[in-house]
């Protein structure tokens, strides 16, 4: 079972390229602690939607710094999706191996019992030129590969979903997760908790095979 410090040691366990439709290619891999002002690059290109659907606490280089500073030293796999050649970075898709006690509770009143043994949360994140591409659901696979290699079996939304997120949505029930339940932000906004089952998936389905390595 690999380790967050195993990876953040030699990143390249990881890494991958993809080919997008339009013959794009990017890089599948882990965030490095070089990639902070590229990274701030990515957070301040976002637009204020895609900001209103993210879960980020800032859009700048000191937001940047800190999630690269963060590197193996808490409970959070970074990864980013990096455009070739350019090394402009164009996703980044986040994975904690830690729970909160309002996902656990809200988790278990659905008939759920969530452990940070078992589960881990899933956030992803495209720029806004990237949306719609298709990259997210070629990332995915990899995502869930990861996932089983950190000995976690199931994946939970970081945050949930916005529920008039309907591209998002459907991009979640495409890759098998499932609803289990919905709630209400501070603001009024509504929320899907929303679970996917690795051992309920096909490895197949969620097979890295069709990339090709670094």
């Amino acid at each position: 079972m690999l380790t967050l410090m195993e990876i953040a040691e030699d990143p390249v366990v990881l890494k991958r390229r993809l080919d997008l439709r339009d013959g794009t290619e990017v890089v599948f891999r882990p965030l490095a602690h070089t990639d902070t002002d590229r990274l701030a690059g990515f957070l301040k290109g976002l637009s204020p939607e895609s900001r209103r659907l993210s879960t980020f606490d800032g859009y700048d280089l000191a937001a940047a710094q800190e999630l690269c500073d963060a590197i193996a030293r808490y409970d959070k796999l970074r990864l980013v999706l990096e455009e070739v050649p350019s090394g402009r970075i164009v996703g980044l898709l986040e994975l904690s191996l830690a729970l909160t006690p309002a996902d656990i509770a809200r988790y278990l009143e659905a008939g759920i019992r969530l452990t940070e043994t078992t589960d881990c949360r899933f956030g992803p994140t495209l720029a806004d030129d990237y949306q719609g591409k298709g990259v997210g659901t070629l990332a995915f696979p990899l995502i869930a590969n990861v996932a089983r290699r950190l000995g976690r079996t199931r994946i939970i939304l970081w945050g949930g979903v916005l529920a008039d997120n309907a591209r998002a949505i459907r991009y979640y029930e495409k890759n098998g997760f499932r609803p289990v339940g919905s709630v209400a932000g501070t603001d009024g906004s509504l929320s899907l908790d929303m679970m996917l089952d690795l051992e309920q998936v096909s490895s197949a389905a969620t097979s890295p095979t069709q990339h090709r390595g670094s």
